[in-house]
């Protein structure tokens, strides 16, 4: 029996995920959470196999669920099951650890069949992603430009984005520059809405 901890912040789709799983004969669901925060602490308490998680939730975001999974229990397999299929995610998902990454439409038995791949120390990725990733190249932005660019998402004023991060406006000015010219937009808030929508962000 592969035991399964799922961490999705709305219920009704943990429910769902849970209710699916469930009528596999080799698949038990023993944990459930709402928060990436939450999991690592889970998944060791419910000796979990395999953890399926979200990108997008509160206290952790997914890609650092995996990262903090590969860390503190390197024997749990991750699997990331998101709405956001973006290229950029699948790579950051990868890099931090995770065995595989595939979108919520992927049918019940696709689902249950990457688990098991997962489980068995494969590494399960959608196909269409990891074309359009490798296609892509590797984020280009560094982590102040990413920590710029999140600010400005907000639509957030230089002076605002900088007291934020705790730069001074001329830095937050460069940082917003270089990441204009390296997402070929026109201007703070294009970049911003580029890098996120790559899942560079």
């Amino acid at each position: 029996m592969i035991r399964l901890l799922l961490a999705d912040d709305q219920a009704l789709v943990r429910g769902a995920m849970a209710a699916l799983l469930g009528l596999e004969a080799d698949l038990e669901v023993v944990a459930e959470v709402g928060r990436g925060d939450e999991v690592v602490a889970a998944a060791r308490e419910h000796q979990v196999d395999v953890c399926l998680v979200d990108v997008e939730m509160p206290g952790l975001d997914g890609i650092e669920v995996c990262r903090a999974l590969a860390l503190a229990l390197p024997g749990v397999r991750s699997l990331v099951v998101t709405t956001f299929g973006r290229p950029g995610y699948l790579r950051r998902a990868v890099e931090a650890g995770a065995s595989g990454f595939v979108v919520k439409d992927t049918p019940a038995a696709e689902l249950a069949e990457a688990v098991r791949r997962v489980h068995a120390g494969q590494r399960v990725l959608d196909p269409a992603l990891a074309a359009e990733s490798l296609a892509e190249g590797a984020n280009p932005l560094t982590d102040r430009e990413r920590d710029v660019l999140r600010e400005a998402l907000s639509g957030a004023q230089v002076a605002d984005i900088a007291r934020r991060v705790h730069l001074s406006p001329g830095t937050v000015r460069n940082y917003l520059s270089s990441a204009i010219g390296k997402t070929g937009v026109s201007t703070r808030a294009e970049a911003a809405v580029t890098a996120r929508d790559r899942g560079w962000l």
